[in-house]
Order: C-alpha cells, then sequence, then structure tokens
C-alpha cells in the first residue's frame, strides 16, 4: 500500500507541475489534436455517422461496465481496473481495425476508379461530372462518397468546397493526391490530366501488389505479437473467475505485477507491431 501511495503522490505533483508549466493554449491544443485524431480515424473508418463524442461515450461507458463486472466476478481492484482499460480502448480499436480494413480495401480500388476518372476525362467531360460519374459506375465502396459530392455540387456549384469536403469523407492519401491534381487541372488547365491519371493508375497497381506480397510474408509476426500478448490477459480473466485464486493482486506487489506485466506487454506489442508491419502512407495534401 505504501508503494500505491507513493506512487499517487508522484502522479499527483507530476500533473500539478505540468500545469504550472504548460499555458492555457497549449492545453486546448492538445484536446484538438486528439478530437482532430479520432476524427480522422472515424473518417478513414468510413464510419460517417458516428462522431468522436459518441466514440469517447462508448468507451467510458464500456469501461465502467467491464470494470463493475470484473470487479464483481474477481473481488480486486487492480484485475478491475485492468479489464476496465482494455473495455474501454475497444471501441477505438474497433475503429482502428475498420480503418485498416478499409485502407487495404481502397488500395486495390483506386487503380479502378482513376481509370474510370480518366476514361470520362479523355471522353470530355467536366470534371464535376467526371468525379459525380464515379458515384455510379465506380467501385461499390467508392460510389457513397462520389454521390455525396455529385450532391454538393449540384446544390451549391462550388467545386473548390467540394473538393474539400469530398477529400474529408475519401480520408484516403490516394484521394488526396487525385482531388489536388484536379482542382489544379479546373484552376491553371491541364491538357496532360489524362496521361497523369493513367500513370497514377499503374504506379498503385505495382504498389499494391508489392505491398500485398510483403504483407502476407509478415503477417505471422503480427499474428504471433497478438497472440502472446492477449495470452496472459486470457489466463488472468479465467482465473478471476475463482475470486479466491487472485485475491494476492489486492496487495501492493499485486498492483506492481499487474502494471509491470501490463507496461511489458505494451512494449513488447508495439516494437512487434513496428517490426511487423509497413509504414502506411501519409496525408501531406490533406
Amino acid at each position: 500500500m505504501g508503494a500505491l501511495l507513493g506512487l499517487s503522490l508522484g502522479t499527483g505533483l507530476l500533473l500539478i507541475w505540468q500545469g504550472w508549466q504548460y499555458p492555457e493554449r497549449a492545453r486546448r491544443r492538445r484536446s484538438l489534436g486528439i478530437r482532430r485524431r479520432l476524427t480522422d480515424l472515424i473518417a478513414e473508418a468510413g464510419l460517417e455517422a458516428v462522431t468522436p463524442r459518441q466514440l469517447l461515450l462508448s468507451s467510458i461507458g464500456l469501461a465502467t461496465i467491464t470494470g463493475m463486472v470484473f470487479l464483481a466476478v474477481s473481488g480486486t481492484w487492480p484485475i478491475a481496473f485492468a479489464f476496465a482499460f482494455f473495455g474501454g480502448y475497444s471501441p477505438t480499436a474497433l475503429v482502428r481495425m475498420r480503418a485498416r480494413a478499409r485502407r487495404r480495401e481502397l488500395q486495390d480500388l483506386w487503380p479502378d476508379a482513376i481509370d474510370n476518372l480518366a476514361s470520362a476525362v479523355r471522353a470530355g467531360l467536366a470534371l464535376p461530372e467526371a468525379l459525380t460519374q464515379l458515384g455510379v459506375r465506380g467501385p461499390v465502396p467508392l460510389r457513397r462518397p462520389f454521390q455525396r459530392f455529385g450532391e454538393d455540387y449540384r446544390a451549391s456549384g462550388r467545386f473548390n468546397d467540394c473538393l474539400d469536403a469530398l477529400k474529408k469523407r475519401l480520408a484516403d492519401p490516394t484521394g488526396d493526391r487525385i482531388v489536388e491534381s484536379l482542382r489544379i487541372a479546373r484552376d491553371v488547365g491541364g491538357a496532360d490530366l489524362g496521361r497523369l491519371l493513367r500513370t497514377l493508375s499503374t504506379f498503385l497497381r505495382d504498389d499494391a501488389r508489392t505491398r500485398s506480397e510483403l504483407e502476407g510474408r509478415q503477417s505471422w509476426v503480427i499474428n504471433a505479437a497478438r497472440l502472446a500478448v492477449a495470452a496472459p490477459w486470457v489466463l488472468l480473466a479465467l482465473l478471476s473467475l475463482r475470486s479466491a485464486s487472485v485475491q494476492a493482486f489486492n496487495a501492493p506487489t499485486g498492483w506492481l505485477v499487474l502494471a509491470g506485466g501490463a507496461l511489458l506487454c505494451l512494449l513488447a506489442y508495439r516494437l512487434m507491431m513496428r517490426l511487423g508491419q509497413l509504414p502506411r502512407e501519409e496525408r501531406v495534401l490533406r
């Protein structure tokens, strides 16, 4: 218990020091940064009906429910806190999984969409019409953002504003490049736009083929990391069904063992994921 009190005191002093060191503007910028990251993550997952506030509230609610369930079953606070954290993180983890799956899906679909767009440009369609027809003839998972673009353009007629809204809905680096290429072609003219789009389509096909081969070879590293991290916590959850076998975790040593195990699992998982995953393309033209 003394170690726990010392840790709590040190954490409190650190928070007080940070409160004096950093001005209010930095705290506001940090909160806006968290909100922006959540907004980008939700957009990458394609969840138009979900807001960052809803995601945070669902995380808090699920963390509370999970913690109460494990506290009632095991009767130990440290185990309840540990699984409350896992429960609170699970909504964000699900959104991240959906975002990764959507990125892999779009990676294979963009070349076909760009070919359709290049054909429309070569046929003499105006740029707004070429983008709108992707909502009808393009790949099915990409149709909705371009349908929304067509609705926005018919309602307002402001091409640049509609392009900005399209970028937010696509939330994809390739989509950013296409949108900015079309914006430049609209503003200053682009006689080589068709050739540019065909070159981009060829490059994306080669890149998707290479990334799929590398991801297939490194998938065992990612799966092994997830299994190695999940195994001890699954075992702890099973042990919690018999409260007498986990009462030792109520002692200060038990708190330290769980905290140390969680920290080591986090560091090992991050290291394995860094080694096993390919670097994702950043949105530099957002």
